[in-house]
């Protein structure tokens, strides 16, 4: 029987084998490393545009906070305005209540009294005066009393001094004025 060397043919085959490997290998290799930079390059844009849409969001926002930081202060000089509104309101209503106050005290000043100030706080008011006596204040507090624009007539003090050859009464006295409200939408 003849002999067959198969060696170089099983070696032939072998490196064909290897080389086939190598190359499948280095296929492989550059296929992988094109899949990571693909896979690189999706999240990269997808990272982009997902900034975008957030630079977007953050540009918005900075609008919409303007425009609540505006709305604000439009509310906030709303409220300026009715408070406002509400007191030219207020002073409206009131405007004949001071004619009043001052007709009647007019009215029910007694003869002898003279007053030398006044201060309204509110529906108090505060009356300063000179009168020829003691007696004289004291008519004032009943006129007061019957009044239906003032009541609540109280002293704080009477002090008699001496003026030259006559004496007079210095007085302090509270009133309070009536008759507002509905008696004062009546008659407007």
């Amino acid at each position: 029987m003849p002999r067959i060397n198969l060696l170089p043919w099983r070696e032939e085959e072998r490196k064909k084998r290897q080389r086939d490997f190598g190359v499948a290998m280095a296929g492989g290799v550059v296929a992988a490393i094109g899949v990571v930079l693909l896979t690189m390059f999706a999240y990269g844009q997808m990272i982009d545009n997902q900034e975008n849409r957030n630079a977007r969001l953050t540009a918005e926002i900075v609008e919409l906070e303007k425009s609540i930081a505006e709305i604000d202060g439009l509310e906030r000089q709303k409220e300026r305005l009715l408070a406002r509104m509400e007191i030219i309101e207020e002073l409206q209503k009131s405007r004949p209540e001071i004619v009043h106050l001052f007709d009647e005290i007019a009215r029910q000043l007694p003869e002898g009294v003279y007053l030398t100030g006044m201060k309204q706080t509110g529906a108090r008011v505060e009356v300063r005066g000179i009168a020829q006596s003691s007696t004289r204040v004291s008519a004032l507090m009943r006129q007061v009393d019957a009044s239906e624009w003032l009541a609540d007539p109280e002293v704080e003090r009477v002090e008699t001094t001496q003026s030259g050859a006559s004496r007079q009464a210095e007085f302090v006295v509270y009133l309070k004025q009536t008759g507002t409200g509905d008696e004062m939408e009546d008659m407007q």
